[in-house]
């Protein structure tokens, strides 16, 4: 899997973690419902190119970054690694949190990477 394929696996994977959760709500009155706002949900996400990093963001009223997806190998990281966003313009570093080139993406949640444990 190539680096922009392995990017639209995340988003999907993102995309199907909030319907999950839409399905369990209690507002939830079909499965229809829960489908479309798991498609709007993910016509909302989008991936801005940095240097380092790519973004993962969200845009509905307003905009959140999700996380941030290493582009190149570094020193600490390699390409494909998902980071926590530390603020809007810098991941945290401390730990990958998953890579978009293995099974380990399927461990993502629509809020965000997952915390360290």
């Amino acid at each position: 899997m190539n680096y922009s394929s392995a990017i639209e696996n995340l988003l999907d994977v993102i995309a199907n973690d909030y319907y999950m959760f839409s399905a369990r709500s209690e507002y939830c009155e079909t499965k229809e419902w829960a489908e479309d706002r798991a498609k709007t949900f993910r016509s909302q996400l989008t991936v801005s190119e940095g240097r380092v990093y790519d973004k993962v963001v969200r845009t509905d009223n307003q905009r959140s970054v999700w996380g941030f997806i290493v582009k190149k190998d570094t020193k600490k990281f390699k390409e494909g690694d998902v980071l926590m966003a530390s603020s809007w313009s810098s991941p945290a570093t401390n730990k990958a949190r998953a890579s978009i080139f293995d099974d380990t993406v399927n461990t993502v949640q629509w809020t965000g990477p997952r915390y360290l444990f």
